[in-house]
């Protein structure tokens, strides 16, 4: 417990175990672009940089690095080519092969070129806590994702999506061949798969889904959203649902028409959420920073954590309906109670903008706004659940289980 005496007040309380968050730093010396955690080897890999400069010229030197993921000693290390640099990087296994690897996409990154045009995969195992390089693969282009799908290898190279089976040569020795790919993008930047469905995040194009047909072993468009958005990360939330983020700060959800009663509309990814966030997202992961009991209610919410630029980290959760129905609610009274820095409007400042549009954020809750409300004096809060016509202790509890998410 904790016992904090003041002028004519004593405070006794105890740490809410779930709002423990530990912080350790670990000092890497260098710059650390892509990170991936591998189980079943008990490590972390990375993809870093080191600038050097010197009276004569500038330069750069990047590296693969693979660390214990208990103690953090650097385990072992792996030098990419010179103009050559970490582009994405993942821990997967393949079909017919009980082993895991770490996948690595690059880009050589020549002064010449506005655009990479070679690249490489690499495939590494762990071996007596060393990387061995398996396989090497050329590429067309810079690798900015790669994910494991159906046991083999998706990867987004320039404008194209391209799938890659693992196969085992005669002498036991294994390669990567091309099985098939997708054309039709500007940069394909960010991917994700769920089953057969792939969602991709254009650098200009928006956020497209591709689906992957076995028996004709092809790749093709099922839906795309004909906005113009600068995409800096995507996620499915379900297979239905996708968030995407955008360079002008904005998050969105779009929903997959596949009920719908035309092939114009299928085809169309229907924008259902905006909401300006004011931070340039840069990754999406499924996850939650906190123990969820399975059993309770909120450990049924599903939540998307998401890293920013700035160092922020923040979570999505999607509500069950009831549940954002009743804090929309309270947003909105809350708004009324609680002004913004220089009395900034909530509404004007969350309204989805970018070149192209201005509209007013819809389907997203300010969950910081909502917890304010705990910040609030008691008559405050009384006047709150007044105009929610819902008694003070509720609204707490309500606000309470809501933080228990982050």
């Amino acid at each position: 417990s904790l016992a904090i005496a003041k002028e004519g007040e004593l405070s006794i309380g105890t740490i809410d175990d779930i709002q423990k968050l530990h912080i350790r730093t670990i000092p890497l010396n260098e710059q650390a672009r892509r990170i991936c955690h591998q189980e079943q080897s008990r490590t972390l890999a990375f993809c870093s940089f080191k600038y050097t400069q010197n009276s004569m010229e500038e330069s750069e030197a990047h590296f693969i690095r693979l660390m214990d993921h208990q103690t953090f000693e650097f385990l072992s290390t792996h030098p990419l080519d010179q103009y050559e640099c970490g582009c994405s990087m993942i821990s997967c296994s393949f079909s017919d092969d009980n082993n895991f690897y770490y996948c690595v996409g690059t880009a050589y990154v020549l002064p010449e070129e506005n655009e990479p045009t070679k690249g490489r995969i690499l495939v590494f195992a762990v071996e007596d806590g060393r990387l061995q390089l398996i396989v090497e693969k050329e590429t067309k282009g810079a690798v900015y994702s790669l994910n494991a799908f159906n046991g083999k290898l998706l990867a987004a190279i320039n404008q194209k999506i391209q799938l890659y089976k693992w196969m085992t040569r005669e002498d036991g020795s294994h390669e990567l061949q091309s099985e098939c790919g997708h054309h039709g993008h500007i940069l394909a930047l960010y991917t994700q798969t769920r089953g057969d469905f792939i969602v991709v995040g254009d650098l200009m194009k928006s956020i497209s889904l591709l689906v992957y047909k076995h028996e004709e072993s092809a790749i093709e468009e099922l839906a795309r959203d004909y906005n113009a958005n600068w995409m800096t990360a995507v996620e499915m939330i379900d297979d239905d649902i996708y968030v995407g983020a955008e360079n002008s700060y904005n998050l969105f959800t779009v929903r997959k028409n596949s009920d719908a009663a035309t092939d114009e509309e299928r085809g169309r990814l229907e924008v259902v959420g905006e909401y300006h966030l004011g931070e340039f997202v840069n990754r999406f992961r499924h996850g939650s920073l906190v123990m969820r009991l399975p059993d309770s209610e909120m450990g049924q919410i599903p939540t998307v954590i998401f890293g920013t630029i700035n160092g922020v980290i923040g979570i999505i959760a999607s509500l069950p309906h009831d549940h954002y129905v009743f804090l929309e609610k309270l947003q909105t009274t809350l708004v009324k109670f609680i002004k913004g820095v220089g009395s900034l409007s909530h509404e004007q400042w969350r309204s989805f903008h970018n070149d192209k549009k201005t509209s007013e954020a819809r389907n997203f809750l300010d969950g910081d706004l909502i917890e304010s409300f705990l910040d609030l004096n008691r008559s405050k809060m009384e006047e709150v659940a007044k105009a929610m016509a819902v008694p003070v202790e509720e609204l707490s509890k309500r606000v309470e289980e809501l933080m228990r998410l982050h």
